[in-house]
């Protein structure tokens, strides 16, 4: 049911939405300011971000001892990271508290969807292909985007790498080997060939094994202080063996650009098990994963104040669980999972003047699930969405507002389908320069945002619930960015970036035992309130041909839950959430010779068991790496050497509950560019 307040706010935004078309329409008519990007020919206003995101790109990435994009985004504030152990454990994110399944991952500008169980695996996406990863608490400050772009509560952007050609160059090749000492073999290869003077193509691929296995302290404590038990023992069911292939077509236009991708990820991995009871060995569980998608791209300038953007994609997704637990006698379980999916978006930018646009955005996807399960549903979704935007600038004052509607229809083979949904979410972004001098912006924003039941949730044989509501969010921000440059030969660069929200989840969808543990029912009973603070420093230093880059992020969340005032853990801390966490990253450079040093720090938790009692308590855990890299000149071609140390002081460490990560480590890569 919608408050008194929500809908007067709902009013409120509309209100500003309309009242900032309305100012657009009465600026005079100027002709449109346009920027070109030699490498891919996109017209558009340099129309500054109102939400700065946080941004890895380029060497950075290479010098974070980071394997996949899951390891990268521990360096964001706000992050939470849910990693199983090993290469070969699932890993996914959550950004300030508000689930995994509220974040929308964007593979050049498509997000990878999952409508099974919600979740993106990050860790089957390497940092080989990736230019650049950023991450936005809301959405991005841009109008002329997918209706989907709106939708999410927190947005992750992977930008492959894009064919770029030097001195005449008309082919590009890098050859890329990594070894460690828990037993990886990652040979990979990307090859560039620039076609003609519009058209050039990419090709890579990469091959990962590892047995995973590596040594862990197994300790438990009594609430009491006393020791349970205090061992060293080795990790199994962490091993991987898989192959990533890309391909990628890019070209202009006049006035435009395309591009067509196509990706294939298969793999065949044990799955982690929980040590609990003095249990090391294997489990038995095995997962087998292929991953294919093709997505096109079209963007193109029609008239001098209208653009337009065409994008599609076909994915298909098949996995394979096997479990051959002792427990399971002669019927080992064998489930297989096919999931569908064909996604159309248009997207059309208007230009009113040069400080104001419009952009109209439809889009539409298709969802389906074959699973060899008893009684399964075999859903289908067909979901519709349409997003209504503008900007404006005044002076220093900048505006967004967006509203997103969303239209949701199922159909099931077997069972009772979940009722048809559509829902409209506004959203409102400002930004704000009291100085002259542009150093400091101040910005707030609001933004309602929902999420789907997933197909497991509704559907899910014995424990699914198809009149599950959405899973709702209000999330309210405020903060400011102030940046400063330098004339000073040593101090030449500053930023700060402060940001306070508080976040409320409602219909937060829970699994709750029904008559034993082995049946569940989903139920919306959840409410969250999250209020945090999120703290980016960083700064650029020059002692001659030394180079330091300091960066640091702090972040503090109370993430408490308010579902059911008869709960034991009503008000307490939701589990995996910690009260205070950090990173800090040390960046520097002489002649050819490269150095960096992080540190990571996550505080104290309570596990699943919601109670935020002594038995249920997660000591800290904070990781200390190093790297160096020295690039050498052989022949016109270059050549880099990296050495990494991990877990520098060997700490044992669980961010999952019985989930050991692994000790100290060590990595070699070597990578050679023709």
């Amino acid at each position: 049911m919608v408050t008194r307040f929500t809908f007067r706010f709902y009013k409120a935004v509309v209100a500003i939405f309309v009242t900032a078309s309305s100012l657009c329409f009465s600026q005079s008519k100027k002709d449109t300011i346009e920027t070109e990007i030699l490498k891919v020919e996109v017209y558009k206003k340099n129309f500054k971000e109102i939400l700065p995101a946080q941004t890895l790109s380029g060497e950075q990435l290479e010098r974070l001892n980071s394997h996949s994009v899951a390891d990268a985004l521990r360096y964001f504030s706000g992050v939470q990271i849910k990693d199983y152990g090993g290469i070969g454990g699932l890993k996914t994110i959550n950004i300030r508290s508000m689930g995994s399944q509220h974040v929308g991952v964007f593979y050049d500008g498509i997000q990878l969807g999952n409508a099974q169980n919600g979740l993106v695996d990050l860790g089957r996406f390497s940092l080989d292909d990736i230019e650049e990863i950023s991450l936005y608490n809301g959405q991005k400050s841009e109008i002329f985007q997918p209706a989907k772009d709106f939708g999410s509560s927190g947005s992750i952007y992977l930008q492959p790498k894009m064919p770029q050609f030097k001195f005449n160059k008309k082919t590009n090749l890098v050859l890329r080997l990594k070894n460690s000492s828990i037993d990886l073999f990652n040979p990979s290869f990307r090859l560039e060939q620039k076609i003609s003077d519009k058209v050039s193509a990419s090709f890579s691929s990469e091959f990962l094994q590892s047995d995973g296995i590596y040594k862990f302290r197994y300790r438990k404590k009594y609430p009491d202080g006393e020791t349970a038990y205090d061992t060293i023992a080795k990790r199994f069911d962490s091993d991987i063996r898989a192959k990533r292939f890309e391909t990628s077509l890019h070209g202009n236009l006049e006035k435009g650009s395309w591009n067509v991708r196509g990706y294939g990820y298969i793999s065949n991995r044990g799955i982690p098990g929980a040590i609990v009871n003095n249990r090391f060995g294997a489990r038995g569980q095995r997962m087998m994963d292929e991953n294919y998608f093709v997505q096109a791209n079209l963007i193109k300038k029609i008239f001098p104040k209208i653009e337009t953007q065409f994008k599609a994609k076909f994915a298909y997704d098949y996995t394979k669980f096997v479990d051959t637990l002792e427990t399971q006698a002669a019927f080992p379980v064998v489930n297989t999972y096919i999931q569908k999916e064909v996604y159309l978006s248009s997207s059309n930018l208007y230009s009113i003047t040069p400080n104001c646009d419009f952009s109209a955005n439809v889009d539409f996807q298709y969802n389906h699930l074959d699973a060899d399960l008893v009684n399964f549903s075999y859903p289908s979704r067909y979901t519709s969405l349409v997003a209504f935007a503008t900007t404006y600038q005044w002076k220093k004052l900048k505006f967004l507002g967006s509203v997103l509607g969303t239209f949701v229809n199922e159909t099931v083979e077997k069972n009772s389908k979940s009722p048809d949904k559509s829902e409209w979410t506004p959203a409102a972004f400002l930004s704000y320069q009291p100085l002259d001098s542009k150093e400091l912006t101040l910005r707030a924003f609001y933004k309602n945002s929902f999420r789907m039941p997933t197909f497991n949730d509704l559907y899910y044989t014995v424990i699914g619930n198809s009149l599950l509501k959405p899973e709702f969010t209000n999330q309210y921000d405020i903060g400011f960015t102030y940046q400063k440059f330098f004339q000073n030969q040593i101090f030449q660069s500053f930023y700060v970036k402060v940001d306070g929200y508080f976040n409320k989840v409602k219909d937060k969808i829970i699994a709750a035992p029904n008559g034993s543990m082995f049946r569940w029912t989903m139920l919306n009973l959840g409410e969250v309130e999250i209020i945090g603070t999120d703290v980016n420093v960083q700064a650029d230093l020059n002692f001659g041909q030394v180079k330091l880059k300091p960066l640091l992020t702090y972040t503090y969340q109370s993430s408490r839950d308010f579902s059911d005032r008869n709960e034991s853990y009503f008000g307490d801390q939701i589990p995996y959430t910690s009260w205070h966490s950090g990173t800090f990253t040390l960046m520097s450079d002489y002649k050819d010779w490269s150095f960096n040093y992080s540190f990571i720090y996550v505080g104290e938790r309570y596990d699943v068991n919601q109670d935020n009692i002594a038995y249920n308590y997660i000591q800290p855990w904070y990781t200390h790496d190093l790297s160096i890299q020295k690039k050498f000149k052989m022949n016109n071609h270059q050549f880099k050497a990296t050495l990494e140390m991990n877990n520098i002081f060997n700490q044992f460490y669980e961010v999952v509950l019985s989930y050991p990560m692994p000790g100290r480590n060590f990595k070699l890569i070597l990578s050679f560019t023709l």
